[in-house]
């Protein structure tokens, strides 16, 4: 795939989860409450030098050529075949002890999301998305770098919102150059729906289509678009959902709660717990799938 960007193949991230932190930073609570646009505005004060070098990266590497060819590489998903639970184990190969914020395995902060969401008394296929939603960052174990594999999402090939965190490294997206591009809807038809839209290529998309044929709609669209910031959090591109991506958004943004704030330093009694866990996955995973 090519990149536009000879920095592109360095990580600035200490780890992987280390965009997640910054989301649920970028949308901290206070009081209770999400504070929504506020924080949006103000959170880049204390940002990292080197999370803001991934945006930087992420933003000018992710055009129209680039989604394109990545979805020619990995889709449909032929790479590896694994079961769920041999998946989970290679992503916890990522765990990054220069990073404090990311020293419990992929396994652990999978469980947290899961037990906040089995809690409040949600159906199994809800439980099972908070488990599986980030498992397309195995990507990163396939020699991705980690631009191409986490971060925001958004719609390529129409353009960029202004809501979309560090707009401003939109200017050096080889894509700006493109005329046809650069209309509130682009190359697509206002109300067209986001199945006909080009997303930023990443973890969301991919597992997506590792998964879809095992999981409700509403789950789909919760690993699909749990990343889409800019339309969940901020309310940009309604203009090309339809009905029904409004309705599943709604499942979208409920799942961003458990998403966001379920995340923690102690670890959960996997001993215990890894039995519902492996019972609930088996309800809808074969032995093996590819990835």
């Amino acid at each position: 795939m090519k990149s536009t960007n000879s920095a592109s193949t360095g990580n600035p991230l200490n780890g992987i989860d280390e965009w997640d932190d910054d989301v649920r930073r970028r949308y901290s609570r206070s009081d209770g409450t999400v504070d929504g646009a506020d924080g949006f505005r103000n959170y880049d004060e204390n940002t990292r030098e080197g999370v803001r070098e991934f945006y930087r990266q992420n933003h000018i590497n992710q055009t129209v050529e680039f989604g394109r060819a990545a979805r020619f590489k990995y889709l449909p998903p032929k790479t590896r075949e694994m079961g769920i639970w041999e998946a989970m184990e290679y992503l916890n190969q990522m765990v990054d002890d220069s990073d404090p914020d990311v020293e419990l395995p992929q396994v652990a902060h999978a469980i947290q999301t899961a037990e906040g969401i089995r809690a409040d008394g949600h159906p199994d296929w809800f439980i099972l998305t908070g488990l599986i939603h980030d498992m397309g960052k195995v990507l990163c174990l396939f020699g991705e770098p980690q631009w191409a594999v986490t971060g925001d999402t958004f719609p390529v090939g129409c353009a960029f919102s202004d809501r979309i965190v560090y707009p401003d490294f939109f200017q050096e997206n080889p894509d700006i150059n493109a005329a046809e591009y650069q209309t509130k809807c682009g190359i697509y038809r206002e109300g067209c729906g986001l199945d006909k839209v080009l997303m930023s290529w990443g973890h969301d998309e991919y597992l997506y289509h590792v998964l879809k044929s095992y999981v409700p709609v509403e789950a789909q669209y919760m690993i699909r678009y749990h990343s889409f910031y800019a339309a969940h959090r901020e309310g940009e591109y309604d203009w090309l959902m339809n009905e029904q991506d409004r309705e599943m958004f709604r499942w979208v943004r409920a799942f961003n709660e458990y998403d966001l704030y379920t995340k923690s330093n102690t670890a959960p009694d996997l001993e215990q717990l890894l039995p519902y866990y492996e019972q609930l996955t088996a309800q809808f995973f074969p032995t093996n799938i590819w990835w």
